[in-house]
């Protein structure tokens, strides 16, 4: 569905001159700011136009014609449609460059959560639905795009021990383990050595009950000191595989203005079904904006997604979404997302840079 419309929206750019441009890029950003329609007038005493009003009303008219702009009834003004926001986004909008006050919040909240992935996360999902006042939402790196980086041992006691799995893209999971013998420095050694060489580099998706008795098997006499270490390994590798989802300031949607009480639910009951929500997020790649019925998502015809992917050391992981209706501020939330996944992406890259020495 999104293809088509790009599609119709690329094969119609070049009806759009100069002049009609201006005029869709005013009545949008005025609707944008006030909720309200725009008239010929407007355009005219709000713009460097320097044309008729007369003239304008012919170019409103095309434009209501051509879908970008519609008019409730033959007197009012007019509003964006769909298309019009999209062409909007696409051909016209230029991003704002965010206030550094909104960015020093942005680095200092997410900064309080770098102790770990997942602490940058929930920090960074905070920031970004409190600085907008809508719904934020990001995803763990999804397992099929995700390898073990390495394992590390840690003593907990003379018999307890923590096995902490690393995967390429930041999901970090540990589990504890308990041996019948005395934990020695020596014996981590070797189950470090042993792990890694066995493990570094491979997908989680292929690390299943076989695979593990393979190494097993692989590992000859050492095996007698292993049974616990891999069953540890293989728990933590299960709980990376799962594509966690934080959501943020949900009850905001009950309060934005450009949503009854209808679309909030149904946005709402969206956002109730995580599995949904990181399946959908996951498949986007760099930055991307959903406009209504672009996302085939039925509770989501009113809305529009915001999505940026965050990287960690250079491979591809989770996504960092925002959830409004249509009427956004595309110029400075487009802006705030991405400004978030850079902060996410830096900050857990140099995380786990850390973890990994």
């Amino acid at each position: 569905m999104l293809t088509d419309i790009l599609e119709q929206v690329v094969s119609d750019c070049m009806d759009l001159d100069l002049r009609k441009r201006k005029i869709l890029s005013a009545v949008i950003e005025h609707f944008v700011a006030t909720g309200e329609a725009t008239s010929s007038k407007q355009l005219q005493s709000e713009t460097d136009l320097n044309v008729s009003s007369a003239t304008i009303r012919n170019e409103l008219m095309y434009l209501v014609e051509t879908g970008y702009l519609e008019q409730k009834h033959t007197s009012a003004g007019r509003i964006p449609t769909q298309k019009g926001y999209r062409y909007y986004v696409d051909y016209l909008m230029v991003k704002d460059r965010l206030d550094d006050r909104i960015r020093d919040y942005i680095d200092r909240t997410i900064e309080s959560g770098a102790s770990t992935p997942e602490g940058v996360l929930s920090k960074a999902c905070e920031a970004l639905s409190r600085i907008t006042g809508m719904a934020a939402i990001i995803t763990t790196p999804p397992a099929n795009e995700s390898r073990v980086y390495k394992v590390k041992f840690v003593a907990t006691s003379r018999h307890t021990a923590m096995a902490i799995l690393i995967t390429t893209n930041g999901a970090v999971k540990s589990k504890i383990f308990r041996c019948d013998f005395v934990i020695t420095p020596e014996l981590l050694a070797l189950f470090d050595q042993s792990i890694n060489r066995n493990l570094a580099g491979v997908k989680l998706t292929d690390i299943d009950n076989v695979y593990i008795q393979t190494v097993a098997s692989k590992m000859g006499e050492i095996t007698l000191y292993m049974p616990q270490v891999l069953f540890a390994v293989y728990d933590a590798v299960r709980q990376a595989m799962i594509s966690s989802v934080i959501i943020s300031g949900q009850t905001n949607l009950l309060f934005i203005d450009g949503y009854d009480f209808l679309s909030a639910r149904n946005v709402l009951r969206f956002l109730s079904d995580t599995e949904e929500i990181a399946e959908f997020l996951n498949r986007c790649n760099g930055t991307k904006v959903f406009i209504g019925n672009e996302t085939g998502k039925s509770e989501l015809d009113d809305s529009s997604i915001i999505i940026s992917r965050y990287e960690i050391a250079g491979e591809r992981a989770g996504a960092i979404a925002l959830i409004g209706p249509e009427r956004l501020r595309y110029r400075t939330l487009v802006s705030c997302v991405e400004y978030v996944s850079l902060c996410v992406s830096n900050t857990i890259s140099e995380l786990l840079d850390l973890q990994r020495r």
